[in-house]
């Protein structure tokens, strides 16, 4: 390599590349631009690439400049892929999945939105590829390049692998503490919200929690795929860190399993609520119309127009009626509160 052009991380500078940059084995890199990728030969070192997988200059290079298998080239550039991983000769094919958060001069608060965004991965022992969609944001490939600029990353492929797995896996964390804790929150609110709302955000959450589950359980068995993988730039060590991140996955695996189950009591106990509400409004119905039957009888009685109606031509005979529909209203209202219909 006889030419380095930057020194400092400039993101997206080169259409299709995010960057591109050679480890120097010490924690370290330098940053290439895409004219010093082109040049790049193994006895250069490691070199991490990082495009936009939907952007035309990346997916020419991954099909023309690459060097890799067309079979190789077309899992790289499709669109939706499930978490796998395929050995290939020396390297590994390797889709995973990601939180996707927005740039932080975009980050709106209180958004709860998953959005899970494929991480396309070729690894070898001189080289790793990543590709993502353009307009997305992972922060754990974002966490590395720094430490990189700091001089504390990776100083070998096996070593970045391990590391971008395990940021990845990070990420989980904060969206599943969110859940739980809005899982929590609805426990609150069966009793003193509104229904419909709580219904609602019920089943936005279980949804959220079988959409996670349903990338997370297959992303296991990609990881634990790799920490068998005889490849050898993969070292012990790094086998390791893969043993520790799927062993953190499986917990919050389970983790979603719990929210999920959490989830559909809370259903049921908001379905018992909503039962006993209506009852109580039955009962309370029904006492109405208990307490109204006197006067309307009454009412019905003397407002019909025959002849031989009493007290007619009596003074007396409105007081005798409105007090004897307010003591049978009083004696029915006892005896509703008797039989606790009140």
């Amino acid at each position: 390599m006889h030419e380095q052009v930057m020194s400092v991380a400039n993101y997206g500078a080169e259409p299709g590349l995010r960057f591109a940059v050679l480890l120097d084995g010490r924690g370290g890199c330098r940053t290439l631009n895409m004219e010093a990728v082109r040049r790049w030969t193994p006895d250069d070192g490691v070199v991490w690439l990082h495009f936009e997988r939907d952007h035309p200059a990346a997916a020419g290079w991954v099909t023309t400049r690459g060097g890799f298998d067309p079979l190789v080239a077309d899992a790289l550039l499709q669109e939706e892929s499930r978490p796998r991983v395929e050995s290939i000769d020396d390297g590994l094919l390797i889709i995973l999945r990601s939180v996707c958060a927005a740039p932080p001069e975009e980050e709106k608060a209180g958004s709860a939105e998953i959005d899970l965004v494929p991480l396309h991965i070729w690894a070898d022992e001189h080289r790793l590829v990543t590709l993502r969609d353009s307009g997305h944001y992972i922060t754990a490939l974002r966490d590395i390049r720094l430490a990189l600029d700091k001089c504390k990353g990776p100083r070998q492929t096996g070593e970045l692998l391990a590391l971008v797995s395990e940021k990845l896996v990070r990420d989980l964390e904060p969206v599943l503490d969110t859940m739980d804790e809005e899982v929590d929150e609805l426990d609150e609110l069966i009793f003193h919200g509104e229904a419909s709302e709580v219904r609602e955000r019920l089943k936005q959450l279980r949804r959220r929690s079988v959409q996670l589950r349903r990338y997370l359980a297959p992303q296991r068995d990609a990881l634990n795929r790799i920490e068998h993988d005889d490849a050898p730039w993969l070292k012990e060590r790094d086998k390791l860190r893969f043993r520790e991140v799927i062993d953190k996955l499986m917990r919050f695996i389970e983790y979603l399993d719990a929210i999920r189950d959490r989830t559909g009591i809370l259903h049921d106990d908001l379905s018992t609520v909503i039962s006993e509400r209506i009852a109580r409004n039955s009962n309370r119905l029904a006492a109405l119309a208990a307490l109204l039957l006197p006067p309307s009888v009454v009412a019905g009685l003397f407002g019909m127009n025959v002849g031989g109606i009493p007290g007619v031509n009596d003074t007396w005979a409105f007081i005798i009626i409105v007090a004897f529909v307010a003591v049978t209203s009083v004696a029915t209202l006892m005896v509703l509160k008797r039989i606790n219909w009140l």
